[in-house]
């Protein structure tokens, strides 16, 4: 089957196909029943401090001490979730928010909860969630096939979205029956029973960690990989430019709630069910578009459905109708950072997913959070219906740009780990993995007639270096062999060259310089160079003391 766009279509694969596994469902299941409780305990804090002096700004500040970790953390989550055993520091920090939400229950059931304290504890609960999202995120594709990934990221989104319409109306019920002490004890339960699932869960494939890299430096390297990765920049690249017009109906859907509608908290309710239902549909849906357009088509179709909801909701005073106006703009919304997802999934290596997906939750949720400040002003300054009329035509014009920066088609790239580097033979001395820097020197022989040929195969290979360790990289020509060409690249230590030949590497990388060698004569000179003494090895130019 060949889609519209005249790339050959995926078998179809269910939006369920993922819940046949029964290691994944279990997960999912009791990820939903964590999200639902997440939803309840934010309804429970808000209710806490309704009757308090400053009520409106403590309210908000329970959505900015939930959020705020998420952009403060989501990059040093994603480090540690490459660094450690991902199932060990995923059940270590859900039993971390059993005992914050037990924390809260006690302490609310006792009287002992003002607001500061409230607040505080929120802000650890969020800390909790801004760590498990990257480990989780990095080991879905341990537990469902590659063919099916689209499928659970989709399902992911299902579940945020059926947590986000159950929570907060059933901690409405069980907090005017019962209080807000029992909603938080139901979300201990549930980040129980979420960290019980990951317990009894063994995976086959078990990531190992011999030497657990340096956090600091986990840190660097995840950055250097996304800064050199051309194909993962590109699909930030296409989520930021959903994601900040998009915001804008989120940001203003109580402002259309109340002042174009004339509808009340619950009406407001409705709206939200009604995107919520749209992105349910959405993650239904999305296997079943993914085999009738290609992803940029998909991206110029979503972008025309979310666009049209956002001129409809502002021009359109009749609930009716924005009602139905939301039910594509909910599905457009998942289907599209769905798929994103699941392309950063499927293109990142193992050894830095976590942290390549730490930097695209960074970018979705600052995307969002920048998008609703600036439309809020925006709507502030020219009024709602023009701010929601400018933000789709801005979605409209992204999703046009979507043939002219199109997303890169990932089905042909090998990212599958590989170790191809020759091994480092026989050293006149043994290393400390900690001495760096670390220059390297690969010595080719290419003729004159094929120079530009090996020269242009040599810059995928500059990225292949700089993705996975080095600092700097440069080919240069020996001035004593007209025919010797010399690539130079600079690794912060010896233990980071290490992981170059031990598992950074992927088929595309070992491709790459395949194809450079080619053109060359022989096999190339390999030299290492140590730093000769403690200190500085490399410095500017300056004056002498």
């Amino acid at each position: 089957m060949v889609t519209p766009g005249g790339i050959p279509a995926e078998a179809p694969v269910s939006a369920w196909s993922p819940l046949r596994t029964a290691v994944y469902r279990n997960l999912w299941l009791a990820l939903l029943a964590a999200n639902i409780g997440t939803w309840m305990q934010t309804v429970g804090a808000q209710w806490l401090l309704i009757h308090e002096p400053n009520a409106s700004t403590l309210v908000a500040l329970v959505q900015t001490a939930s959020l705020l970790p998420m952009l403060l953390l989501a990059l040093p989550a994603g480090a540690l979730a490459d660094a450690l055993d991902r199932r060990h520091l995923l059940i270590s920090v859900q039993l971390f928010l059993v005992a914050v939400a037990g924390a809260l229950t006690v302490l609310t059931a006792t009287g002992r909860m003002p607001p500061a304290l409230l607040l505080t504890l929120t802000f650890a609960f969020g800390a909790g969630q801004a760590l498990t999202l990257p480990a989780w995120a990095a080991v879905i594709p341990q537990l469902v096939p590659r063919e099916q990934l689209r499928s659970a990221s989709a399902l992911g989104s299902i579940s945020v979205n059926m947590a986000r319409a159950v929570g907060p109306a059933a901690a409405g019920v069980l907090i005017a029956k019962v209080g807000v002490a029992p909603v938080f004890a139901l979300n201990a339960v549930a980040f129980l029973v979420f960290a019980l699932a990951l317990i009894r869960w063994r995976p086959a494939n078990a990531r190992a960690v011999e030497v657990p890299e340096p956090f600091t430096a986990a840190l660097r390297a995840g950055g250097r990989y996304v800064r050199h990765s051309p194909i993962v920049r590109r699909l930030l690249r296409r989520a930021l430019v959903f994601v900040i017009p998009a915001s804008a109906l989120w940001a203003l859907l109580p402002l259309v709630a109340n002042r174009r509608l004339g509808m009340n908290a619950s009406g407001y309710g409705l709206l939200l069910g009604a995107l919520g239902v749209g992105a349910i549909l959405g993650g239904l849906l999305l296997p079943w578009v993914r085999t009738r357009m290609s992803p940029n088509q998909f991206l110029l179709v979503a972008g025309a459905l979310y666009g049209g909801a956002l001129i409809v909701v502002a021009s359109v005073q009749v609930v009716p109708v924005v009602l139905v106006a939301l039910l594509p703009a909910g599905v457009a919304w998942v289907t599209v950072l769905a798929n994103i997802n699941a392309e950063i999934q499927l293109f990142l290596p193992g050894w830095v997913r976590a942290r390549g997906l730490a930097v695209y939750q960074l970018v979705q949720g600052g995307g969002q959070a920048v998008g609703a400040f600036v439309w809020g002003v925006v709507a502030d300054t020219v009024g709602l219906v023009a701010a929601l009329l400018a933000a789709g035509a801005l979605m409209l014009v992204g999703g046009v740009t979507s043939q002219i920066w199109p997303l890169p088609e990932l089905r042909e790239v090998t990212k599958d780990p590989t170790t191809y580097l020759p091994p480092l033979g026989e050293l006149a001395l043994e290393p400390d993995p900690r001495v760096g820097p670390v220059l390297v020197l690969v010595a080719y022989i290419v003729r004159p007639e094929r120079e530009q040929e090996f020269i242009k195969a040599m810059d995928l290979v500059r990225g292949s270096r700089q993705r996975t360790g080095a600092m700097r990289w440069g080919l240069f020509r020996e001035g004593e062999c007209r025919d010797r060409l010399v690539e130079v690249y600079l690794v912060p230590s010896w233990d980071e060259h290490l992981r170059q030949h031990g598992g950074r590497l992927t088929g595309a990388d070992q491709e790459a310089e395949e194809r450079a060698k080619e053109l060359a004569d022989g096999e190339p000179e390999v030299r290492h160079l140590l730093p000769a003494a403690a200190g500085p090895t490399l410095t500017d130019e300056r004056e002498e003391p």
